[in-house]
């Protein structure tokens, strides 16, 4: 293997690692009440945010006030994501991600499950990966105290 090769391999291997720091860094601004402030340094300034059900969310206002109002109707989570496939491409990326988590609903105090698989657009600005278009797809929610078999 000559060393362009070999650069080329730690270059992937060091997108990718810096792809799920991003991912991480996504979670902890999600459990921490939603922080509207941190959030919008993950995503490029038009980035989207998008969920079924939820929405398209596009632009730093914007995936702000959605943020705002998950602070609103959500007092807790607990965003644990898993089987990262990532594929990058120069500076262009994707990534596939599930999660579960316990999640608690202002409303009634409703503690549930939930869900879902992510499939996220990346892209590298000034040798930062951030999100330029996250989706959030529901894949399954459930009271905690029912179960998901219901």
């Amino acid at each position: 293997m000559d060393i362009a090769e070999l650069e080329k391999r730690v270059t992937l291997c060091e997108d990718v690692e810096a792809i799920k720091q991003l991912k991480a860094r996504y979670c902890a601004v999600c459990d921490d009440n939603h922080n509207t402030d941190n959030i919008t340094k993950l995503f490029v300034p038009d980035g989207i945010w998008e969920g079924a059900g939820l929405g398209s969310h596009q632009g730093h206002d914007a995936i702000r006030a959605l943020f705002k109002s998950f602070q609103e109707r959500i007092s807790f989570s607990q965003h644990n994501v898993m089987n990262p496939i990532i594929e990058v491409d120069g500076n262009q990326a994707h990534g596939t991600w599930y999660l579960l988590g316990p999640f608690t609903f202002r409303k009634g105090n409703r503690a549930i499950w939930l869900a879902a698989r992510y499939e996220d657009d990346y892209v590298k600005v000034n040798g930062e990966w951030k999100f330029k278009h996250l989706r959030a797809i529901g894949r399954m929610t459930a009271p905690y105290e029912k179960g998901w078999a219901e």
